[in-house]
């Protein structure tokens, strides 16, 4: 199983294919809006605004499982479009620990130990990258910063191979 055979509900209940994100650089979020670090969103939209035309998207996973996500998901897009202007794709809560715990976030846990090799996210707006084939490749701690991680965002967008164009026999009607 990888990240691309997982799918997962965007807040206004569409269910969303991650093999949709394929060939992208992905920041995937723990977040929470009643949270001391939750002006890390603001953070967040600007590197999302900066680097998607590159590749990158950032994925908002609210999560109450530290009790700081109390709204439902009308409150959470209200909250996050007024105070932080989030344009980058929010998905319904989920939980993080435990027995509950969301297929992606078990994944990326397994794949990503935290400190001391412990897999439980210790709080809200801890991050993982994960590489344009779907490889999680960093785990990164609530405290640190969106703006301090972006060299490692944009290394791995510089990094990344092109998307294939199609060429123009292929594109051409009757093509291949």
């Amino acid at each position: 199983m990888g990240i691309y055979d997982l799918t997962a509900t965007l807040l206004d209940g569409t269910p969303k294919q991650l093999s949709d994100y394929r060939g992208k650089v992905l920041l995937i979020v723990n977040v929470a809006s009643g949270c001391g670090l939750t002006p890390q969103y603001a953070g967040l939209e600007a590197l999302y605004r900066r680097h998607q035309d590159k590749g990158l998207v950032v994925l908002g996973f609210p999560s109450n499982q530290f009790a700081q996500e109390t709204g439902d998901a009308a409150q959470i897009q209200d909250f996050c479009t007024r105070n932080y202007g989030v344009s980058f794709p929010l998905f319904d809560k989920v939980e993080v620990n435990g027995a509950n715990t969301h297929p992606l976030f078990a994944y990326l846990k397994a794949q990503l130990p935290g400190f001391l090799g412990s897999q439980d996210v210790k709080w809200n707006f801890t991050k993982f990258l994960v590489d344009w084939n779907g490889t999680p490749r960093r785990r990164y701690g609530p405290v640190e910063m969106p703006e301090l991680i972006e060299g490692d965002i944009v290394a791995m967008l510089r990094d990344c191979p092109a998307p294939e164009q199609p060429t123009a026999e292929a594109s051409a009607p009757g093509g291949r």
